[in-house]
């Protein structure tokens, strides 16, 4: 027991000096104790199989899709515009937005729905994502409106019924809800500025040398000159691959992308206006044109108008935006050492070797988008090229011949595949009602990984790898590596000393000095044990000390629920202080210097408020 506890508080110090990443300090205290027999490796391991573990997991997987899907912008310039720009209003809109989700979703679930959406949110309002982050998973949590907000809800409502009391209804929690989360946000609105971090020079970050795709399209003119073409049923075009037709020897048009779009499922049970796929193709000489397909084209629009009369094309000009879901930009510098250097760019080969086109060629000041085949390379030439990112990737590891400027898949990576966002929004909301409904017979963990499993298989995401990377694999490990920790505390008895030492020695004081004494008990052990672990500890304690100096069971079981839940003070005491951690870019003294005040003040209302809610 004393090893434990030693260990126990020495874990704690390196959380707080912060010198040591805490998902490293987490596992080595987990080794600690397996070294020191206190836990089996079964009993060490068992956070990693833990079902809040993997669920967390899988929202991570669920949240990227929805910013990857571009639904997250979406949703958060809506609710925006609900808010307004100030920087109050919209604190608020997220703490009572995320609170009242929270009264009927879990807490975990409502953090993963809500960050990426707060994350846009403040990137569009230009507030501080740290303002906002950290309140936003303590609002989950003082969103306790309903018996199913938290576990220790539950544990205390059996409890009661199994010492023959009247259960609590469905809303009997609404009254401690409400001011719990009146309290939260009058401490947290302050408290919160305290988060914000002041911008360095470096942080503001002139020096980016990556342009964005956007500017490169400005800055190449391409968007000018581009004609969006559709192939219409009947048109001569079909069946014909680009090589057959010639189009920049004929024409003197450039084409830049052949697009595949595809709409609903199942003969048309799936709408299509949430599923939806756009497939994009490099224009290569062997691309062969199907009904439906758009072919955008770069050139002069009287050659554009002619190319769409002898085929039946139909015609749209002057589209100002294009889309890289699959296809990207970049430039390339050429090195004097290049075989390129002093060759003609149609006796190079770039195409057919890196199945890469080159759209324009700026030299000095000068840009040439006209007779690029027949244009001699020179040192120095910043090349514009087209082609799929995976394509674009490969050119970065070759630097005999060039220099690929900036850094184009992480410019891609933040590229939304915006039309499967109704799909995205889909497959979430799914989720939400398999996780509410108690008559759908899934658990909560199976439903996040279907919900996961569905944005993989369906597109929202480039690929696998790409969802695998929007898990926050420091949050996992510190959750999972801590678990034990509260294993190890009930194994030696530690904790079950602290809660009974406790209670039995304010049993004989006054009922509110117990009511104290259970509350602040019951939010220490949460720091360190899980609130459904501490419940289930607390709650027969309180209910015991209720019996032996008579009075009624009800403030020392609230007392017990909401000491449980409303735990602020360290990132490893519930999911959502963790899942916000990286996220929010918070350190564990964040965490102390803004969730302790509002865990002891909380502690403290609640001590007074909930005698005359629930008379003694």
């Amino acid at each position: 027991m004393v090893f434990t506890i030693i260990l126990l508080a020495i874990t704690a110090i390196l959380f707080a000096v912060g010198r040591i990443r805490a998902d490293i300090i987490a596992l080595c205290a987990l080794t600690a104790l397996l070294l020191a027999g206190i836990l089996t490796p079964s009993e060490a391991l068992s956070g990693f199989a833990n079902p809040v573990v993997i669920m967390m997991a899988g929202l991570f997987i669920v949240g990227g899709g929805i910013v990857q899907t571009g639904l997250a912008k979406m949703l958060g310039s809506r609710l925006l515009r609900l808010a307004g720009q100030s920087e109050t209003r919209l604190f608020l809109f997220v703490m009572v937005g995320t609170a009242t989700i929270g009264a009927f979703v879990s807490n975990t679930g409502t953090v993963a729905l809500m960050l990426p959406i707060v994350v846009s949110m403040a990137a569009t309002a230009k507030v501080d994502n740290r303002r906002l982050l950290m309140p936003l998973a303590f609002a989950s949590s003082l969103g306790m409106f309903t018996l199913i907000s938290t576990p220790p809800n539950l544990v205390i409502d059996e409890v009661l019924r199994e010492a023959g009391h009247t259960g609590l209804s469905f809303f009997s929690f609404a009254p401690v809800g409400a001011i719990c989360l009146a309290v939260g946000i009058a401490v947290l609105l302050p408290l919160s500025r305290l988060l914000v971090k002041r911008e360095t020079g470096e942080q503001s970050g002139g020096n980016r040398r990556s342009k964005s795709l956007r500017q490169l399209v400005k800055e190449y003119a391409l968007a000018a000159d581009v004609t969006r073409c559709s192939i219409p049923r009947g048109s001569s075009i079909v069946g014909k691959t680009i090589g057959q037709l010639d189009i920049r020897q004929k024409y003197g048009l450039t084409v830049l992308e052949v697009r595949h779009e595809r709409s609903g499922l199942a003969g048309g049970l799936v709408p299509s206006r949430l599923v939806k796929d756009i497939s994009q193709s490099l224009a290569t000489p062997g691309v062969v044109l199907q009904e439906g397909d758009i072919i955008l084209l770069s050139g002069p629009e009287e050659q554009s108008v002619r190319l769409a009369k002898d085929f039946g094309l139909q015609l749209d000009f002057g589209s100002e935006e294009l889309d890289f879901y699959n296809i990207g930009l970049a430039e390339v510098v050429l090195l004097q050492q290049s075989k390129f250097v002093g060759r003609r760019l149609s006796e190079t080969g770039f195409r057919a070797k890196y199945s890469i086109n080159v759209l324009a060629v700026r030299r000095g000041s000068e840009l040439i988008k006209d007779d690029l085949p027949s244009l001699k390379l020179h040192t120095g030439d910043v090349l514009l090229i087209q082609g799929t990112w995976d394509n674009i990737g490969r050119l970065t590891c070759d630097e005999e011949h060039w220099v690929v400027l900036g850094q184009p898949l992480a410019e891609a990576a933040r590229i939304t595949l915006d039309y499967k966002a109704p799909l995205a929004g889909g497959i979430m909301l799914l989720m939400v009602v398999m996780m509410v409904f108690d008559f759908i017979p899934v658990a909560p963990v199976t439903a996040v990984l279907i919900a996961s499993l569905l944005m993989m298989l369906s597109g929202c995401f480039r690929s696998v790898e790409a969802a695998y990377k929007t898990i926050n694999w420091e949050s996992i490990v510190l959750i999972a590596a801590m678990m034990p920790m509260s294993l190890a505390l009930e194994k030696t008895g530690a904790s079950a000393m602290l809660a009974g030492a406790l209670a039995s020695s304010l049993g004989t004081a006054s009922p509110l000095l117990l009511l104290a004494g259970v509350y602040f008990t019951t939010s220490l052990l949460t720091m360190f044990i899980s609130n459904t672990a501490t419940a289930v500890l607390m709650a027969p304690i309180a209910l015991s000390a209720s019996e032996a100096v008579s009075v009624s069971p009800l403030p020392l079981l609230f007392a017990v629920a909401v000491g449980a839940s409303m735990c602020f003070a360290s990132p490893f005491s519930t999911p959502p202080n963790a899942l916000v951690m990286r996220a929010g870019d918070y350190s564990f003294m964040d965490y102390i210097r803004v969730g302790l005040p509002l865990q002891l003040i909380m502690g403290t209302v609640m001590v007074f408020t909930l005698p005359l809610l629930f008379p003694f």
